[in-house]
């Protein structure tokens, strides 16, 4: 009986585990924190062996095969341990891979993922489609393969994931952009995280497609460094293509197969520049799945923006709140800000994850009145945006930064968290940090 040991208790770990069990193999969890009481619940329903607040590494150096957590990086002691050992690591997507036969549609980049994949997502269901949405977003990949029968998946990847898959394969393959995100876990080496996105497209053949930004250097820059063998399909703001899609002032249109699609741009439900990008992404896949261009019109018109992405929360005393808790980097704030069509009083901070903010200056220049820090160490926030900014202060909760900014904002002005940072020095995750914000608004 193969041996594996799932690390890490969140929702990643515990599907594989569940996916290993369900598959008739010997399975143990091992945790370094605590594990949910939720979690708890699921391990214990299916008799699968765990542990917490420590790894034993005899029970973890017997395995056969190692199915590591995304949020634990390769220099983690058991890791580095583990590795040492020759024992093979790989993550819950390659793992889930292996036993699940529906078409897969794979969506990375470093901004606009979750956005592009729940819009795919939303449109394959509006086609009456068996599909199911899974990865970095909503419920664990292998869980789902162990407990589901979908036809079709829509994953979102990110770099983490990715690191980890050796022989899955997408069937259709998206890179949205590539921006400098989490470089502290890539050795602050760009290439390296560039290379870690283009996993997505490993494994591909001839009768695969593989969709890119054409407008985007870095991704393009790396394709002209590689073979890829999938059907090429670029999207862009600045030039027709031949296959794929693009934009200009007025309408999307979108070429596949010998067809056309046209959608005109006012009738996007989702507005600002980048989310047009976001939208052709998903038109060219609709059009990939063959779904007719009604229900691909009608879904980029119809979809709903997720929870923590440039989400209204409400409007006080004439102020309207914005929550873009999941900006955790320098490019998704850069996108947030150049929405910005009234004074902003900015919430922004967190951990930093090695960021440069001369990317996003002139537009702080232009549209932030006041910055109020929400962190542990404001320092390269303060250092950075004196310069800029009259008003700069800090807060260390959601309630704090809100009342603070309350106290700045004037009618007509617009208060946003997006805080170019991840969460993790102040907050559960970036969802905490978004609910935190949110229920201190409507505490005003």
């Amino acid at each position: 009986m193969k041996r594996i040991v799932a690390l890490g208790g969140g929702e990643s770990g515990v599907g594989a585990a569940v996916l290993a069990k369900v598959k008739g193999m010997d399975i143990f969890l091992s945790d370094n924190g605590s594990i949910s009481p939720e979690a708890k619940a699921t391990l214990e329903q299916y008799g699968i062996g765990y542990e917490e607040g420590g790894h034993s590494m005899d029970r973890i150096l017997n395995a056969d095969e190692i199915i590591k957590s995304p949020g634990i990086p390769d220099t983690a002691p058991v890791v580095s341990e583990v590795l040492r050992a020759g024992i093979p690591v790989i993550s819950e997507i390659e793992f889930a891979g292996r036993y699940d036969r529906a078409k897969k549609i794979c969506v990375t980049g470093s901004n606009g993922k979750t956005t592009t994949t729940s819009l795919i997502y939303h449109m394959l269901l509006n086609a009456g489609l068996n599909v199911g949405l899974a990865g970095n977003i909503g419920k664990s990949y292998a869980y789902q393969v162990a407990t589901e029968d979908f036809d079709i998946y829509v994953l979102e990847l990110s770099s983490f994931q990715l690191d980890g898959m050796y022989d899955f394969k997408a069937d259709i393959a998206i890179i949205l952009n590539i921006t400098p995100d989490h470089l502290d876990r890539y050795g602050h080496n760009m290439q390296n995280y560039v290379k870690a996105k283009f996993r997505i497209t490993r494994n591909m053949s001839e009768q695969d497609c593989f969709i890119f930004c054409d407008d985007d250097m870095v991704t393009v820059g790396h394709i002209k460094e590689i073979v890829l063998r999938a059907k090429m399909l670029p999207f862009s703001e600045k030039h027709p293509v031949k296959e794929g899609a693009y934009a200009d002032e007025e309408k999307i249109t979108v070429r596949y197969g010998g067809k056309e699609c046209i959608v005109p741009t006012q009738e996007l439900s989702l507005k600002g520049k980048h989310n047009i990008y976001n939208s052709m992404a998903a038109a060219i896949t609709g059009k990939i799945m063959n779904i007719t261009d009604d229900v691909i019109r009608r879904s980029l018109a119809t979809f709903k923006n997720i929870e923590h992405r440039l989400e209204n929360v409400m409007s006080v005393g004439g102020v309207l709140y914005i929550n873009d808790s999941k900006a955790t980097n320098v490019n998704s704030t850069w996108y947030a800000l150049e929405c910005m069509d009234r004074p902003v009083v900015w919430i922004a901070g967190g951990t930093d994850k090695g960021n440069d903010y001369s990317e996003i200056a002139g537009l702080v220049k232009e549209k932030v009145k006041a910055l109020i820090c929400l962190g542990k160490d404001n320092r390269k926030l303060h250092e950075f945006f004196r310069p800029i900014l009259d008003t700069i202060v800090d807060a260390s909760s959601a309630k704090e930064a809100v009342e603070k900014a309350y106290r700045l904002a004037d009618d007509g002005d617009t208060v946003l968290l997006s805080p170019c940072c991840a969460s993790f020095d102040l907050f559960k995750n970036y969802e905490d940090r978004g609910r935190q914000f949110k229920d201190a608004v409507r505490q005003l």
